[in-house]
This record gives C-alpha cells, sequence and structure tokens, in this order.
C-alpha cells in the first residue's frame, strides 16, 4: 500500500529528522539570514540525489529542490526563519536562551523539516520505481517579512509544479479549506528640520508632527473600511530628546484585507494620507513599500485529499514527558477557551479541555472564512494549486509567536511534525498515483483564478537586497 510505503520512509528517518529540527531550533536565524537552516537542509537533499538550484529570486537562503525528470511534477514548501527577541528554552516557565535573540515562535525549524521528510518520503517511492514522476521541495525563506515567495515567483520557481501541497505548525490537527488577508507593508519616513524646541521652535519642522498626523488620519479611516480590513503601525523613530524639533520620524504600517484588490484600494488612500500628513507639517516624505501579499485561494480538491490521508493514517501518539510538558505550557497559557470554541465539533472540544495535545485530526473549521492572518503562500496559491493543512506541534490553545510556542517548537513539536511528513507525503504520492487528482486540482484552481490575473504586490524594481535592513 502506497500510504504505509510513505509512512515507512518517514519513520526510518524519524531520528534523523527529529534532530535536525532540534538543531535549527538551536540556531535560530532572522528573516533572509537563515544560512544555516537552509544549509543543513540542502545538505539532507543533495545527499539524496535532489538537484539543488539556490540563490533563487536572488535571496541566498532560497532554493529549489528536485528529485525526478519527468511528470506529473508536485511539490511542498519548506520554510525555516525565526522571529526576534523570542530566544526560548524548552521549559514551560519563560526562560530566554539568550535575552534578546531569536527564536522559532512560528515553529519554522518543523515547517521545514516535516515539508523535507515528505519530500524525501516521495522520493524514495519515485526512485524504487513505484511512482512515476517528479517530486520538489520549495526551500522559501522570510516568510516572517512576507517577501520569501513573491520574489521567487517573480524568479519564475513554481512555473513547473503541478500541485502544491504545504502546512504549517499549530495547536490542532487538520486540512485548511480557508483564506487569509491579502497584506501591503509600508515604511515611511518623514524629513524635516531641528531647532530648539523652546528657543526657536519657528525655524524648525518636525518630522514627529508628520507622523502623528498620519497615524490621525488612519484612525479616522477605520470607519469607512470593509469590516475585515486591518491596518496597524509602530513609530520606529521618533526623535531623540523632547527640548529638539525632531528632524526624523519613521514608522512601519500594515494594511490587511480580504482581497488583493482591497488592499491595493487601501493602501492608495494611506499613501495619500502619507503625503497629505507631509504637506500639513511642511517636511519631506519617503515612502516605500517593503511587502506585499496575496490572499489564498482555497483548493478544497487537495484539502479533500488532505482530509482522506488524514482519515487513513488516523492520530499520532505522544510520549508521557512529551505529554506533561505539553500540560504544563497549556496550563501557563492561561484561559484558552476562546481558542477552543473554534474547533468544528463538541467532540473535538471536549478533547481539547482536557487533552494537552490535540493527537486526532478534526474536520476543517474554515471552509468559506478569511483567516485574521496573511502570508506570502497567498501568492503561491495564485499560481498554483495549493492544498494546504496544519498539526497539533503545540498545546491547545498555544499563541503563534509566543515563548510557549518557541519552548514546544523545541521538544514535543517534533511529533506532530513527522505526522504532517506523512500526511504530506501521502498526498503527494496519490497525486502522483492517480493523476486525475491533479487535474481536478487544477480545473478548480483555474475557475477560481479565472478573472484574477496574478500580477506581484511588489514594486517592479524592489530587490530583496533592498529589504534586508528590515
Amino acid at each position: 500500500m502506497l500510504l504505509d510505503r510513505i509512512v515507512s520512509s518517514v519513520d526510518e528517518r524519524e531520528e534523523m529528522l527529529s534532530a535536525l529540527a532540534l538543531d535549527i531550533w538551536d540556531h535560530p536565524q532572522l528573516a533572509l539570514d537563515e544560512t544555516y537552516a537552509a544549509a543543513e537542509i540542502k545538505g539532507v537533499l543533495t545527499d539524496a540525489g535532489f538537484t539543488i538550484e539556490s540563490g533563487v529570486g536572488g535571496m541566498e537562503t532560497a532554493f529549489v529542490a528536485r528529485f525526478g525528470d519527468e511528470g506529473p511534477v508536485v511539490g511542498t514548501m519548506g520554510e525555516y526563519d525565526a522571529l526576534p527577541k523570542l530566544s526560548q528554552q524548552a521549559t514551560a516557565q519563560r526562560e530566554p536562551v539568550e535575552p534578546g535573540a531569536p527564536g522559532h515562535g512560528c515553529g519554522h525549524n518543523l515547517f521545514g523539516v516535516g515539508s523535507l521528510g515528505a519530500a524525501l518520503a516521495v522520493r524514495d517511492a519515485i526512485a524504487a520505481g513505484e511512482l512515476t514522476g517528479s517530486v520538489i521541495y520549495f526551500g522559501t525563506p522570510a516568510e516572517e517579512v512576507g517577501i520569501g515567495k513573491p520574489f521567487m515567483i517573480r524568479d519564475g520557481a513554481f512555473s513547473d509544479v503541478d500541485a502544491i501541497v504545504s502546512w504549517h505548525p499549530g495547536w490542532f490537527t487538520s486540512a485548511r479549506k480557508g483564506s487569509s488577508l491579502a497584506v501591503d507593508s509600508w515604511e515611511v519616513t518623514y524629513n524635516g528640520v531641528s531647532a530648539h524646541a523652546a528657543a526657536e521652535p519657528h525655524a524648525g519642522r518636525s518630522a514627529l508632527d508628520a507622523l502623528q498626523l498620519a497615524n490621525m488620519g488612519i484612525e479616522h479611516m477605520r470607519e469607512h473600511v470593509p469590516d475585515a480590513t486591518r491596518i496597524h503601525y509602530v513609530i520606529k523613530e521618533g526623535g531623540a530628546a523632547p527640548n529638539v524639533v525632531p528632524p526624523v520620524a519613521r514608522g512601519e504600517y500594515l494594511v490587511r484585507a480580504p482581497t488583493r484588490s482591497h488592499v491595493e484600494a487601501i493602501s492608495e488612500w494611506v499613501t495619500d494620507i502619507f503625503e497629505g500628513a507631509a504637506m500639513m507639517a511642511d517636511v519631506d516624505v519617503t515612502i516605500r513599500k517593503t511587502a506585499a501579499a496575496y490572499n489564498v485561494l482555497p483548493n478544497h480538491a487537495l484539502g479533500d485529499l488532505i482530509v482522506e490521508t488524514m482519515d487513513e493514517l488516523g492520530g499520532f501518539s505522544v510520549s508521557e514527558s512529551d505529554r506533561q510538558l505539553a500540560a504544563e505550557l497549556k496550563e501557563s497559557i492561561g484561559d484558552v477557551s476562546g481558542a477552543i470554541a473554534q474547533l468544528p465539533t463538541e467532540d473535538a472540544q471536549q478533547k481539547a479541555q482536557t487533552q494537552p495535545l490535540l493527537t486526532d485530526p478534526v474536520a476543517p473549521n474554515d471552509v468559506g472564512k478569511t483567516g485574521s492572518y496573511s502570508t506570502d503562500s497567498g501568492d503561491v496559491s495564485h499560481v498554483v494549486p495549493l492544498g494546504r493543512m496544519t498539526t497539533a506541534t503545540f498545546p491547545v490553545g498555544t499563541p503563534l509567536h509566543s515563548w510557549q510556542a518557541v519552548a514546544a517548537s523545541g521538544s514535543v513539536g517534533t511529533n506532530g511534525m513527522l505526522y504532517a511528513a506523512k500526511t504530506i507525503g501521502g498526498a503527494l504520492a496519490t497525486l502522483l498515483s492517480e493523476p486525475a487528482r491533479i487535474e481536478d486540482a487544477q480545473n478548480e484552481f483555474a475557475d477560481r483564478t479565472a478573472e484574477i490575473a496574478y500580477t506581484s504586490g511588489l514594486p517592479a524594481d524592489v530587490t530583496p537586497a533592498d529589504l534586508v535592513d528590515r
């Protein structure tokens, strides 16, 4: 049985995959600087006979690894960037490994290696003559700043794949059939004139005044944009001393909405506000778009395949020590009833109330819904059919980007990671053995994109190097 073959391949590499995930967890690196993780994953793929193309999209840590030279072609994606200032030991208390250092608060050490396990398992079946076709592992950096995959798409990285199945760590196990929010990221810098704030304020022009006016304008927008719109900002620079008129002020902004067209319309309004604030404060302004991503296009054909594969696999087991650590981490989070209420059935909710880890798959809870998050996987979903899933790598209710997520990513999370490898590997193997399933996914993709022409939201002249300093 094909799925048994995939499971066996993952099981044979369990020790290696788990050790690699924890090794990458021990070496967290930020977006576009993930040299350690990329090198380690590429090394494993090279040893397995994959052909590697590095530096894709002008990014040192982006790569495409392929095994096979004929069709059909299926793929999976791996992410491996960490988050700033989230260093944490694999314990149930807040204990940084190194205060102020990065940490894997989104589980991308698990993400990259789980997908690796799937690609290797499919590779084994192809090499043994049990499957016909090719498998691709897409090494996609910088997801946390939303730029890796759009630059890879621009470079043609996804032009030779028929369907992709990918995943993301989470606190329950399920296929994902919903959408996400499209997003634009902006950096705004105002340049004014410094002066003594008491003796000669008339000689100065406050860059901070302009930034505050811009933020005030955005606050007054909120009533007049669709309810699902989200606009966030932070002041990155606002002056050094209150007795000096600030000559420079800088802010970063995110504009999110359910579709790319919605985001672009709102961003146009936001940039008008940036310019208007500069005029009101009599200062200069520089506006730079630093990232852009599409909303995810669901693919129910691939989602159904993931559900079928999970149902065939059943759940997964964990050791008593892992279960105990998960229980302690869950306790440290506090009230998770709001998260549990999102689960689709009473049975799943009852299990979540009493168990620290949801190791059995649950039905998708996001059909027809738009999640309040953004991902550059959305761009991929607009150029190739994309199936998505999540597994319980974190205790019930764990928020992403939390220290508890970091702790779980360096310990109990490897159990869900291995389950993800088996599920993705099984789904990809089914696609290769039943090409009609690929055709179903592509037909759905064609229907969903019939009136949507993909054009990157990034400015045509921007490069990854322009954004490294973010």
